[in-house]
């Protein structure tokens, strides 16, 4: 995937480069994590809001993300064996395309065409959150071979990560309330990170090259927030509209105020006035 491309460059520079503090590193896999996850962190805040519970929604990303940081650890200690087995890849990519078809084939609420998978409790929710981030992470399972002598580092890295991730997530939780198409988009790219799961078990040959997939994901996010619901547009046109006219009510005040101001100033007599 291109965050592993780019990680195995990062660490094979260190190789050659001791000199380089390792503080550097980490804030690059920081920021990766952020730039490259964003597919991860849309499909476990829709996994979450089915809860329909704010709170809910919190915990349920909270516990969630602490068995998935056990699972990235166990996976991340168990990679060169998992690596010779293509059965976990292909497992990983069905269960990420059985959970876009669950949401595209799900039925439609009354409200609007919204298609979010619902949840009767917080415990139903936190596996399919804990899974669904594995199956993302067996897509850089190559990292952790490359970087074997380095494996603190990494996993210092995947606990900062984890962390991003959850930050991330909570923004999405909150986006997708707010964007009509977001939560179609998200479930779009995790479709493709399924369907590059199986091309890698397939044929590695067929597997799109990194600024094609990259440049897809960044269309399909941009559409997610190419539209905003009625309810958050009529809610800034009501902010606006109230804004306009307290502006306009003050102006009219100003108008008012100097208009008493000027009628309440006493007029000075003329000259001639006085003389007379």
């Amino acid at each position: 995937s291109e965050k592993s491309l780019m990680l195995e460059r990062i660490f094979d520079y260190l190789q050659y480069n001791l000199s380089i503090e390792a503080g550097i590193v980490l804030l690059i896999l920081i920021f990766l994590e952020a730039i490259l996850s964003a597919d991860n962190a849309i499909a476990l805040a829709a996994i979450a809001q089915g809860l329909e519970d704010k709170n809910l929604e919190r915990q349920a990303l909270n516990i969630g993300l602490v068995v998935a940081y056990v699972l990235r650890i166990t996976l991340l200690l168990t990679a060169t064996w998992v690596q010779q087995y293509w059965q976990f890849e292909l497992i990983g990519a069905a269960y990420l395309l059985w959970l876009v078809f669950q949401h595209f084939t799900s039925p439609e609420e009354e409200e609007g065409s919204e298609h979010t998978a619902r949840y009767a409790s917080l415990w139903q929710v936190i596996p399919v959150i804990a899974f669904t981030d594995l199956a993302f992470s067996l897509d850089s399972v190559t990292t952790a071979i490359a970087v074997s002598d380095t494996k603190w580092l990494v996993i210092t890295g995947t606990t900062i990560g984890i962390i991003t991730l959850r930050f991330m997530a909570g923004l999405f939780i909150r986006w997708l309330d707010e964007y009509v198409y977001l939560e179609d988009a998200g479930y779009i790219t995790v479709a493709f990170v399924g369907l590059r799961l199986l091309l890698r078990v397939v044929n590695e040959a067929l597997v799109p090259p990194q600024w094609l997939i990259i440049t897809v994901i960044a269309i399909v996010l941009a559409w997610g927030f190419s539209k905003r619901t009625d309810s958050e547009v009529a809610e800034d046109e009501a902010i606006t509209g109230v804004g306009c006219e307290k502006s306009v009510i003050d102006s009219e005040d100003l108008i008012i105020n100097k208009e008493v101001s000027t009628s309440s100033t006493p007029s000075t007599p003329s000259p001639e006035t006085t003389n007379s």
